[in-house]
């Protein structure tokens, strides 16, 4: 795979996560899934595979639905996981950290990560600062700049990475296929989960 073909898939892939796990599925978000996510012919690891094998499930058993019932259903599911009044999976690193309470100062260490690399977060994200569709829009918007040559924002990943996301984005998988059979969240969590894997490997190779 050429250098520009690998940034396009890890961008694609982090827009179908960040979409997947930042709000209510859209009839536009649905769409484009069944439209078709690119996914490798062959093995790349064993989440990203367990994500890329949930999601060409979901497309080809909800091919032919119409996306009003699709979305409806998802709906109820994602609110069930990640809203609440009590969710089953509460999406924040403070969450899953033991060196911080919920929302508490360690917020405070995800939003000063943010502000040195000159990121910030877009207002129309429905939660803090900390969750996971924030952490991997930040993450998104390292590899869009790394795109452009700018060699710093290397740097930034890798610290991000090891500071933050790498602490509790397995946790957060785990407990996604734990708590629900539905496909398209499933596929969320195993990409999540893989993607920020190959990003470490990646960020590894590019910082020494």
């Amino acid at each position: 795979m050429d250098t520009t073909a690998l940034y396009d898939a890890r961008t694609e892939l982090l827009d179908f996560a960040i979409d997947a796990f930042g709000d209510v599925p859209s009839a536009e978000f649905l769409s484009e899934v069944r439209a078709g996510v690119t996914v490798p012919d062959d093995e790349v690891s064993p989440s990203l595979d367990a994500g890329f094998d949930a999601l060409e499930r979901f497309v080809q058993e909800n091919a032919d639905r119409p996306v009003d019932d699709l979305q409806d259903e998802l709906t109820t599911e994602y609110t069930r996981l990640f809203v609440g009044p009590r969710p089953v999976v509460v999406a924040h690193e403070t969450h899953y950290r033991d060196d911080t309470e919920f929302i508490g100062e360690g917020l405070a260490d995800v939003e000063e990560a943010y502000a040195a690399a000159g990121w910030k977060p877009p207002e129309d994200y429905p939660e803090e600062n900390d969750f996971v569709a924030v952490e991997l829009g930040f993450l998104r918007n390292l590899v869009r700049r790394q795109r452009d040559g700018q060699e710093e924002a290397f740097g930034y990943e890798r610290v991000f990475l090891d500071e933050h996301l790498l602490t509790w984005v397995d946790d957060l998988a785990a407990d996604v296929r734990e708590e629900t059979d539905e496909d398209l969240y499933l596929a969320a969590a195993g990409v999540a989960e893989g993607l920020v894997a190959f990003e470490d490997e990646l960020a590894a190779q590019m910082v020494s």
